[in-house]
């Protein structure tokens, strides 16, 4: 088993910035079991989608949405992921999920961190 806790989410004026952590935990043997860690967001009335991943050898993938305005890093030795969130857009409002996926194909979910981009 694996526990993701989240932080870092608010309320943030247009163009302005957050950083969210995602702090991961549980036995050794689950941590080292990690493959990827990434961020998906939830907006109302929409599905769930993927932001950005992170793999453990530092391979990241992006949404087009927010490529160049988000960056997605990994400190391995505190099991945490993090979402630096740059330029932010009303649009890049929702509730954002940390997940991690184990090379035995599990996948775990944060409760979600909010995050409002309003004026």
């Amino acid at each position: 088993q694996v526990q993701l806790v989240e932080s870092g989410g608010g309320l943030v004026q247009p163009g302005g910035s957050l950083r969210l952590s995602c702090e991961a935990s549980g036995s050794i043997r689950s941590i080292l079991s990690i493959y990827t860690m990434g961020w998906y967001r939830q907006a109302p009335g929409k599905q769930r989608e993927l932001v950005a991943t992170i793999t453990s050898g530092g391979t990241t993938n992006y949404a087009d949405s927010v490529k160049g305005r988000y960056t997605i890093s990994r400190d391995s030795a505190k099991n945490t992921v993090y979402l630096q969130m740059n330029n932010l857009k009303p649009d890049d409002t929702a509730v954002y999920y940390c997940n991690v996926n184990t090379y035995s194909h599990l996948s775990y979910w944060g409760q979600g961190t909010q995050v409002t981009v309003s004026s």
